[in-house]
């Protein structure tokens, strides 16, 4: 099976060690993993003297978690709701019971920032929730200009940036964020099953609240401060992050990894080009490309796994397909794949 879809193909040996025997994790040695993770993963970042939080469990689950423990103690928040994961936000604070400025953005849209500004001005939130990418439609937001409307108006900045880590440069620092969100299967390029939670040291003293028992903040920073986790964690996924975290702090930080996957982008958007698929995302992420076919029932995404056992990603507009850049892959992998899209397509 080849793979186009999150986390794409991955390393034979980070893949081996989950056939390796599973150790007893409540040692000194899983421990020391455990923190060289977060010494790591706070690097790769740009959060010095922060915190991180890893769980067993799916983005939306730490974006949960998030609500639960933060947003709930804030007054109001603003939600980007740009596609599908942008719209959980909003359903999440919205099964909270938090106050919110319910914020949308057309599909594959920029944001008007300047409109923007003049929201946050008259609704005066505290907190703000966005994602850096919104990965349903492949639009990317600028966290720049978003960084700086915060600034000027004094609200915390939270960030998924589920599928822009080691795709898009990244400073928590430098733009202020105080919560980022990650997950395994994206950039990080490992099986799905942990989430990532990384906090600014702004917040190393934040009352936060305690209204979920298996996603509370307290209980799971007091057990990573000796490098342990609450409850029983999914072990092989932990040892496969560490593997990983180790192969990227080798290669001297995350700057190879966003070069590699931005370099795949373009030779598979040239090939967008060439067959006439359009890519609508008004500014697209390097994470993804998000493209239009005339395949308006999904004929092309059930051809490439019958005929070619290849995977890629249908979004919720017929004939809108998705392409990982994350992952193994070739030049001659992505002119393969585009070939056969368009020979599909051509088939219709």
């Amino acid at each position: 099976m080849k793979s186009y879809v999150f986390p794409g193909d991955i390393d034979p040996a980070i893949m081996a060690i989950g056939a390796e025997p599973i150790p007893y994790m409540r040692t000194q040695a899983f421990s020391d993993i455990n923190l060289e993770s977060e010494r790591i993963l706070l690097d790769l970042i740009g959060c010095k003297g922060g915190r991180t939080i890893i769980y067993t469990g799916s983005g939306t689950g730490a974006m949960s978690a998030v609500v639960e423990n933060y947003v709930t103690t804030r007054r109001k928040a603003l939600v980007i709701d740009g596609g599908s994961f942008g719209h959980r936000w909003w359903d999440l604070c919205r099964y909270y019971g938090v106050e919110q400025i319910h914020y949308e953005v057309p599909f594959a849209r920029d944001i008007d920032y300047t409109d923007l500004e003049k929201t946050v001005a008259e609704g005066r939130p505290d907190v703000f929730l966005c994602q850096h990418h919104e990965t349903s439609s492949g639009q990317l937001f600028d966290l720049g200009k978003i960084s700086a409307i915060c600034r000027r108006y004094g609200v915390s900045l939270v960030v998924d940036v589920i599928s822009s880590f080691l795709a898009e440069p990244l400073d928590m620092d430098a733009l202020g964020i105080d919560i980022a969100i990650t997950s395994t299967q994206k950039g990080l390029n490992i099986p799905p099953g942990l989430s990532v939670l990384f906090f600014s040291e702004r917040l190393k003293d934040y009352p936060f609240a305690h209204k979920g028992y298996y996603w509370d903040f307290e209980e799971n920073f007091s057990n990573l401060r000796r490098g342990q986790t609450p409850f029983s964690p999914a072990t092989t996924l932990y040892l496969q992050l560490h593997a990983r975290l180790k192969q990227l702090e080798a290669e001297g930080g995350p700057g190879k990894n966003i070069a590699e996957v931005h370099r795949r982008c373009g030779v598979f958007r040239g090939l967008c080009r060439q067959y006439g698929w359009d890519v609508p995302a008004e500014v697209p992420s390097f994470a993804i490309t998000g493209f239009q076919t005339r395949d308006m029932d999904r004929k092309v995404f059930r051809g490439l796994l019958e005929q070619y056992e290849t995977s890629i990603m249908p979004g919720s507009v017929p004939g809108f397909y998705r392409v990982s850049h994350m992952g193994l892959q070739s030049d001659e992998d992505l002119r393969l794949l585009a070939g056969r899209i368009h020979q599909l397509e051509s088939a219709l």
